[in-house]
């Protein structure tokens, strides 16, 4: 490590080196990985940090942080919501970001679709998976989201990018791997549904994204690993 590098650049290098070798692992490009940086609850002045080390894709957890952070922040930055939307955010937040990570209803499907017609936009949507349908968590449970996808598919505005899950927590990394196969398997079954590509699989977090890479991941959601213990507040 470079001594004048800052613990967050030491970060960033360091996880994307620990991506590439799990690519390696299991035969893929490590160009096929996205690293989003979650920046949920830390300032501006942490992110840009991150921003000096070359990071430039930032998750945010909360419609309000975004609208607070980005006019801050350097406009070649790209923004995902990873958090759950409201349908009052939807108009405040499609015009600032990339791409919305947790789309856990057809409501709130449609909401997006109706919003991005009148604003004039293409949102770009993640399904989220309840793959253990846990009460405590949002997003379709398996068998609904096959139910409902040609539904979804029939909202013209919206980009179905492909699906995330957060699997239950378990301290072992390894205990999340058949999470993780589960919801690979699931996109590979929507796909032949829906008869449209779903390349994206958001998975994987600061513990445990090494594994959620060995399966498929195309974007992995780390933030404790790159910025440290989150803080109380923006």
């Amino acid at each position: 490590m470079n001594p004048s590098m800052s613990d967050i650049a030491a970060n960033l290098e360091s996880i994307h080196e620990r991506i590439s070798a799990a690519a390696v692992r299991s035969g893929r490009d490590a160009s096929s990985v996205e690293l989003l940086a979650v920046s949920k609850t830390h300032p501006v002045e942490t992110i840009q940090e991150a921003i000096d080390a070359g990071q430039l894709v930032f998750g945010e957890n909360r419609v309000q942080e975004i609208l607070v952070k980005q006019p801050q922040l350097p406009g070649k930055v790209r923004w995902h919501l990873i958090g759950p939307l409201q349908s009052n955010k939807v108009r405040k937040v499609l015009p600032l970001v990339e791409m919305i990570h947790a789309v856990d209803s057809v409501d709130i499907a449609k909401d997006n679709n109706r919003i991005g017609g009148e604003l004039g936009l293409h949102p770009k949507i993640l399904l989220e998976i309840n793959l253990a349908t846990e009460s405590s968590k949002h997003g379709f449970s398996p068998a609904k989201i096959r139910e409902q996808l040609e539904q979804l598919y029939t909202l013209d505005r919206l980009y179905i990018q492909g699906v995330m899950c957060i699997p239950p927590f378990d301290p072992l990394p390894e205990a999340t791997r058949p999470y993780f196969v589960m919801l690979r398997e699931l996109r590979d079954e929507l796909e032949k549904i829906g008869g449209a590509p779903l390349p994206v699989l958001s998975m994987g977090m600061s513990h445990d994204f090494e594994v959620a890479v060995e399966e498929g991941a195309t974007i992995v959601r780390v933030g404790s690993a790159i910025f440290g213990t989150r803080a109380a507040k923006v």
